[in-house]
């Protein structure tokens, strides 16, 4: 029995600590971005992460996203019309695993001596989404909200996260 926990404590370990990476969304669960056109300028733009990606690091990709988007479109600003993070959590119950081992010696004396062990618990698994409405720009609009510059985010969270911006993705 411990073998088997070992195993499973092992393959688990070996399948988590890995934030998703700058990907696009695949039919799996490992997250990635997506992104729909709505009309010339205006994109909407998504991140989801798993469970080992934390909400900033997502918010920083689908901004990186945005950036990517504008630039292989022409555009070298973008403005977020709509922008929101959420969080999806999963509760998983790991069911109890419970053994008992002992010895007892009969004869002129009963003695019994055993030993419970019981393996189990609840995992907490918090996955980030980000979603935004992303309107383009060729040059630096007047409006009064933050406008980004394309290329200054494409360096700046493409440094940080290692990402070529508009390097071909798996």
């Amino acid at each position: 029995m411990k073998k088997f926990l070992l195993i499973v404590s092992a393959a688990t370990l070996l399948l988590a600590g890995c934030a998703t990476e700058y990907q696009p969304q695949g039919i799996s669960d490992s997250g990635g971005f997506s992104e729909t056109q709505l009309d010339t300028n205006v994109w909407k733009v998504t991140f989801r992460g798993n469970g080992d990606t934390k909400v900033d690091q997502a918010e920083d990709l689908a901004l990186l996203r945005s950036a990517e988007i504008s630039l292989a479109n022409g555009f070298t600003h973008f403005a977020y019309r709509s922008s929101k993070t959420d969080t999806q959590t999963t509760i998983l119950k790991n069911p109890m695993i419970s053994y008992t081992s002992g010895t007892a010696i009969y004869g002129s004396n009963l003695f019994a001596n055993t030993t419970t062990h019981t393996y189990g618990g609840t995992v907490v698994i918090s996955k980030p989404f980000v979603s935004n409405i992303v309107f383009m720009f060729k040059g630096k609009p007047e409006l009064d909200t933050l406008v980004y510059d394309a290329n200054f985010i494409c360096t700046s969270i493409g440094k940080k996260y290692k990402v070529v911006c508009n390097e071909p993705r798996k």
